[in-house]
This record gives C-alpha cells, sequence and structure tokens, in this order.
C-alpha cells in the first residue's frame, strides 16, 4: 500500500467516525452550566426522597430559619372548634374545606382528586360566581355559598354539600397507531343545604399544587413578565400569553397577578391569608371575616370565634416566610442521552413557547439569599388560553374562561415519590404527563398535534424529559 492510499484511507475513517458521532448528537439538547440547579444556586435541594418538597432555601439568616421552623408547624398543624384551650389553634371554620394547610399540601406537595364518586374532596376545592364582576375588578360571589365551596363544617353547622367526582374514558389514537385514554371529570353537586343557588352560577374545581419555588416566582422582575406576553400574537408563533391584574387587599391597588391557577394573587401574603380564610375558616387582619354568606349568618349569627384575628399577624408571616423559603428539587438525569432528545422535542415543539426554562429572580423581596437566582421553573406566569376542553367557562379578573396560568414544571417528576401518584392539570384529571400534554388545546393545540406525530421513542423522550424537571 503506498503512502498517498494510507493517509487517503486514514482520512475517509476519521470522516466516516466523525459522520457518526454527528448523526448520534443530532436532534441532542446540550448540558446548561449548572442545569441542575433548577431553583439557583440558594433555592435548591438535593433531597429526591418523600421530603423533596420541604428543605428550605440555603444562604438564609438565623432568624429566617426559626421562622421557617415556626411557619412550618402552623402550616402541618390542625385548627380546632373555638372555644378551645390551644388558644393559638382555634377558630376552624365553621365551615371549611380542610383543618390545615398540610391536608390539602401533604408535604409540602400535590394533592390528588377523589378516585371514586364517594370519597371526600381532599384537596380538589371550587370557586364559585355569578356573571358580573365585583367591585375590586374579581369575581362576583354566588350570593347563598360565596366564593367557594365548602363541604365540611364544625358540629351544629350544616356543611354547604357535598360533590360527587364520576369520570368518562375517552379513547384516542396516535398516527403511529398506539392508543391512549383520557380522563374527563363529571362534576355533581348534591345536598345544597342552604338553598338553590342563583341563576347562571359558575363553578371551577382546583387543585393543591406542589409548594416548591414560590418565594422567588414572587420577584421575578414585573418587567421581565410582561415582556414575555404577547396578546395580539405579532411574533405569529400561536402563542399570545398575558398578564393578569387582580386586587392586592393589603396595597388596595390592581397589582400583577402571579399566583393561583389563573393568576388571580399577587403575592404569597394574600395567596396564604386567602387559603386560611377560605380553606380553613381562619380570619386574619387582611381578612377579618368568617367566609360565611348573609344567608349563613342570619342562621349562624352567634358563633364563637378564635380571637380577632384568629391568626395574629406574626404567626401568619412566619407561615408565609415559610411558603417562601421552600427550596426547589434539583433536576435529575439532566445529562442522559434521552432527557437531552426529549429537551431538544421540548424546544422543537415550542413547549417552550409558554413553559418558559429559564429567567432571574429581582432583590425585591424580603429574604436576601433569593435575590439574583438564575432558575429553570418552565413558566412565564401568564395566561394562556388552553381551549374549550380544559375551560372551566368562568372569569377571574381579567382571566377568561379558557384561559390558565402557565403552571410551573419544576419538581413535577418527584410528585410520584412524595405523593404518591402523578395526577396533573388544575383539576387532576390528568393521570400522567402524557395525558396533561394530550388535554392541552387552545393555544397549545398545535404542539399536542405536533406531539401526537412523533414516534413512540420521542414522545417518550420528551416526557422523560418533564419528568426530570
Amino acid at each position: 500500500m503506498t503512502a498517498m492510499r494510507y493517509f487517503l484511507l486514514l482520512f475517509l475513517s476519521f470522516m466516516a467516525i466523525l459522520s457518526c458521532k454527528q448523526d448520534e448528537n443530532q436532534g441532542l439538547a446540550s448540558v446548561e452550566t449548572d442545569e441542575q440547579y433548577a431553583g439557583g444556586r440558594n433555592g435548591t435541594a438535593f433531597d429526591f426522597g418523600k421530603n423533596a418538597f420541604g428543605a428550605q432555601v440555603q444562604e438564609m439568616t438565623s432568624e429566617e430559619r426559626g421562622q421557617f421552623v415556626t411557619g412550618n408547624s402552623f402550616f402541618r398543624a390542625n385548627w380546632v372548634t373555638a372555644p378551645a384551650s390551644v388558644q393559638t389553634l382555634d377558630g376552624l371554620g365553621p365551615i371549611f374545606n380542610a383543618i390545615s394547610c398540610g391536608a390539602c399540601h401533604f408535604k409540602d406537595g400535590r394533592a390528588q382528586p377523589p378516585a371514586t364518586p364517594d370519597e371526600a374532596l381532599n384537596g380538589l376545592l371550587f370557586r364559585l360566581s355569578i356573571p358580573g364582576m365585583a367591585a375590586n375588578g374579581g369575581p362576583l360571589p354566588e350570593p347563598i355559598y360565596g366564593g367557594q365551596w365548602q363541604d365540611k363544617a364544625i358540629l351544629n353547622v350544616q356543611p354547604e354539600g357535598r360533590v360527587k367526582v364520576s369520570y368518562q374514558e375517552i379513547a384516542g389514537q396516535y398516527p403511529d397507531g398506539s392508543t391512549y385514554s383520557l380522563h374527563k371529570p363529571i362534576y355533581t353537586f348534591l345536598d345544597f343545604n342552604y338553598g338553590t343557588p342563583a341563576a347562571g352560577w359558575m363553578f371551577s374545581p382546583r387543585i393543591a399544587p406542589q409548594m416548591p419555588g414560590l418565594g422567588l416566582l414572587e420577584i421575578v422582575p414585573e418587567q421581565d413578565i410582561l415582556a414575555w406576553a404577547d396578546e395580539t400574537d405579532t411574533d405569529q408563533d400561536g402563542i399570545s400569553g398575558r398578564p393578569n391584574r387582580v386586587w392586592d387587599e393589603a396595597s388596595q391597588q390592581t397589582l400583577l397577578g402571579r399566583f393561583g391557577w389563573k393568576a388571580n394573587q399577587p403575592n404569597l401574603a394574600q395567596q396564604t391569608a386567602g387559603a386560611f380564610n377560605g380553606d380553613i375558616g381562619i380570619t386574619s387582619n387582611l381578612f377579618p371575616n368568617d367566609h360565611l354568606s348573609p344567608t349563613q349568618l342570619a342562621i349562624y349569627p352567634n358563633l364563637a370565634n378564635g380571637g380577632a384575628p384568629e391568626i395574629p399577624d406574626d404567626i401568619l408571616g412566619k407561615v408565609v416566610t415559610y411558603c417562601r423559603t421552600l427550596a426547589v428539587p434539583a433536576r435529575r438525569d439532566h445529562d442522559d442521552q434521552e432527557v437531552l432528545r426529549g429537551k431538544f422535542l421540548f424546544t422543537e415543539l415550542n413547549c417552550s413557547g409558554c413553559h418558559r426554562p429559564g429567567m432571574k429572580t429581582g432583590t425585591d423581596g424580603q429574604i436576601a439569599a433569593l435575590h439574583n437566582q438564575q432558575i429553570r421553573p418552565y413558566t412565564d406566569l401568564l395566561l394562556h388560553d388552553l381551549g374549550a376542553e380544559l375551560a372551566d367557562g368562568r372569569p377571574d379578573f381579567l382571566a377568561t374562561g379558557n384561559e390558565w396560568r402557565t403552571a410551573p414544571l419544576w419538581g413535577i417528576g418527584l410528585i410520584s415519590t412524595v405523593n404518591e401518584h402523578t395526577k396533573l392539570l388544575h383539576d387532576g384529571r390528568a393521570r400522567n404527563v402524557e395525558e396533561a400534554i394530550l388535554w392541552h388545546g387552545g393555544e397549545a393545540e398545535k404542539t399536542r398535534e405536533n406531539f401526537k406525530k412523533l414516534s413512540k421513542s420521542d414522545r417518550e423522550a420528551l416526557i422523560k424529559f418533564v419528568n426530570s424537571l
């Protein structure tokens, strides 16, 4: 063999190897620096067990760590009927949905809807309203049952009634012949114990979501969130997210909505105080009245309470600090080849058009450890039209009956470990990530249809990526 021929064969072999390497890497996303730190360097925890959602943010002050511990105890504690010997925990109800925050957010995680029609609503609640707008721009409460259906009550008080949850199976098929089935919920309200609701009354099911990372999302700069909005779809990508504007009780003004399934709460202080009031029946200085309509107050005019307010500002503040400083679980398998393929497809299908991967926190929050963190929550905190199939038909401030806030995806793969289920979406109808994708319509319809066209292995790769978050 001549030297020229030898070098030619060597060159061709090298090019063949290079071509194979290029083929192997085609369709793979790159591994980003610090990608495993979903909540930034300070806001990420590396506990992947049953307590994965309960770790605290790093670099907190000793005072903040103390508030975290105290807030945790009140988050998990059961409230009791007043009067009681434990005065810091009395005042439950008189009508309510749960006896503690942790009853719905078990281990700081996600609730699931009833599996059978006779099962209680533990962690699934229903917002109520009638057509029209309240003075603060929000929904008008239903006159008899108020703004929230409450299926539990203290002794000698009637609960508002029951809701039976059943499901209709909807069969479907991918273009490659694979089949799937979706679980459509059907809600039947029973035992209207205080009378017939007003004509045109509306309800919206809401499941209690996982808690980590809320304090980080609270201080993402407003100008950044507004910059992601595209109400008229000027870039013509089919995505037209828009902000909700909601009422802030403390400042008595309209602010950007960030929390809740329709972004109907401006901050964690109001979100937490509202949950104490509506879910447990605990008053605060922010919401000083029990969750009772005039009809119900007329029936029970002299019920005992746990003080005025029932949760003092200092204790409420510690619970808010606890909610603010729950760290986000780190990414798992972020450098796995199948996960990287799924990450590539996530972007190619424009899932990232709503589930924005990265952003940076600002410096306005009270917890300095959360400032200037590069985070990866996979949300834009904006409202998006997800189509008729997911619509609740109930407006909430600027949110229409078809719109929902983009749910953060961080921690989604650990729900099964922490809460032993994989129920997703605002009402828990999706039994896994695949079904959640298949329920998406409206602005996400094109993405959903392109997901269906993927090969089975590519669909599995995309799902594996989401479950790595």
